[in-house]
């Protein structure tokens, strides 16, 4: 499917990586070929996709920028953004794959059988996507804040807490490679074999680029029934499994990690009480612990029910941006995140997925990835952590690298 799309000028390809889950629909979907779309900045950008669904009443693919927050939360960015995917884009594809564990369902306007059998056949015969991401040694990695600068941010937003501006910040840092030539099919395959996760994706629009492996669900809608799940805590893996039991056990228990989940499952709840049913928001799980490729995560879920005359748009809006990247209350720290860092996000800490002709979604959170302007040669991949009172600057910093290294390492790769 991946390798079929990728003569596609506009194509969105989400893996699942078979990872089992309850809330689980498609092992992979892929739309390719937009035969309409809307690109819009932050201000009026999420009524302008409620209507651009309702003339359509179709499939939609795309993806929500951080920056939508300016719309969502009154808010203004300022900040330089060198891969300049815009707030706000989704297109109607002209073929939507949905694969399962048992087949895969073929749709498109006026298709008929004959033409979805071609375009498997065509997808089962696609040839193999070259490996190499390039063919050119990559430019030196260069980074918006230094080492001292992230530890001044770290300690200014550490005195906000004290002063009771906030309780969490989720900080971030930008790592960019100028100058870069690199082929986004390689480096997408390398980096969802390195670490497959649930919601990865591989995006083109256009000239700009997104491989991503994301473990992070933002929000589902099916029929009445919203579900949120925000990761907070993490611990390493061991290939010892009486290690891996008691690491998994250590993060269970860590009251630190515990203490921040539950500060985003707040956040999340209070989120979704804007347009559910009264007394319908619940966490159906607390501090569930999964495992990924090399890592332990502590995901909760957090469900709701929607009356069916709320427009999926204002869920969005009312949940939007996700707690997990900003942290709490959320308007206060977007406005120090803002202050802080030295890049906008963009799509990065936003979300990718689709929505149905029902109005039905699902989305990722954008981390783990990374982002490419082929025409400014311009990659970019942005790392975080969330500050607390009781953060050590130096390991938040080491955080950041430790976390960057993993993509780095995807780059580098032969």
């Amino acid at each position: 499917m991946l390798n079929w799309a990728n003569q596609f000028n506009i194509c969105c390809f989400l893996d699942n990586n078979n990872y089992s889950s309850q809330w689980r629909q498609y092992e992979a979907v892929l739309a390719v070929n937009a035969l309409q779309a809307i690109s819009l900045p932050a201000g009026n950008a999420l009524q302008a996709l409620h209507d651009f669904h309702q003339n359509n009443n179709d499939w939609l693919f795309g993806h929500l920028a951080y920056d939508l927050k300016n719309e969502t939360a009154s808010l203004e960015s300022r900040h330089f953004d060198g891969v300049g995917f815009p707030d706000l884009f989704f297109f109607k594809p002209e073929f939507v794959l949905l694969l399962t564990e048992t087949g895969v369902a073929i749709g498109g306007v006026d298709l008929s059988r004959n033409n979805a059998l071609e375009i498997f056949n065509a997808c089962m015969s696609a040839p193999a996507s070259d490996p190499v991401i390039s063919r050119q040694p990559l430019p030196a990695v260069r980074h918006r804040l230094s080492k001292q600068e992230y530890l001044d941010a770290v300690a200014a937003l550490q005195h906000h807490i004290q002063q009771g501006d906030c309780y969490e910040v989720n900080f971030c840092r930008e790592n960019f490679i100028p100058g870069a030539v690199v082929y986004p099919p390689a480096l997408f395959q390398r980096l969802n074999s390195y670490s497959p996760a649930p919601f990865a994706a591989y995006y083109r629009l256009n000239d700009k680029y997104m491989a991503c492996s994301s473990p992070e669900r933002y929000l589902q809608k099916k029929g009445e029934h919203v579900i949120s799940q925000p990761i907070k805590g993490t611990s390493r893996k061991d290939p010892d499994p009486v290690v891996d039991q008691q690491l998994q056990q250590q993060l269970y228990n860590d009251p630190k990690e515990r203490a921040e989940n539950v500060m985003v499952v707040d956040l999340v709840r209070n989120d979704l009480a804007h347009t559910a049913r009264q007394g319908s928001v619940e966490v159906s799980e607390l501090f569930g612990i999964y495992g990924f490729a090399h890592v332990h995560h502590m995901i909760s879920t957090i469900s709701a029910k929607v009356p069916a005359n709320v427009p999926f748009t204002e869920i969005i809006r009312t949940t939007f941006p996700m707690g997990s990247m900003t942290g709490a209350p959320k308007l206060r720290v977007m406005q120090l995140i803002e202050r802080y860092e030295k890049t906008r996000r963009g799509l990065y800490s936003g979300a990718l997925g689709y929505i149905t002709p029902e109005g039905d979604f699902d989305f990722n959170v954008v981390i783990r990835s990374i982002l490419y302007n082929a025409t400014a040669q311009y990659l970019s991949y942005s790392t975080g952590s969330a500050i607390t009172f009781y953060s050590d600057p130096e390991k938040e910093y080491e955080e950041c690298l430790l976390k960057a290294a993993a993509l780095h390492k995807v780059l580098s790769a032969e």
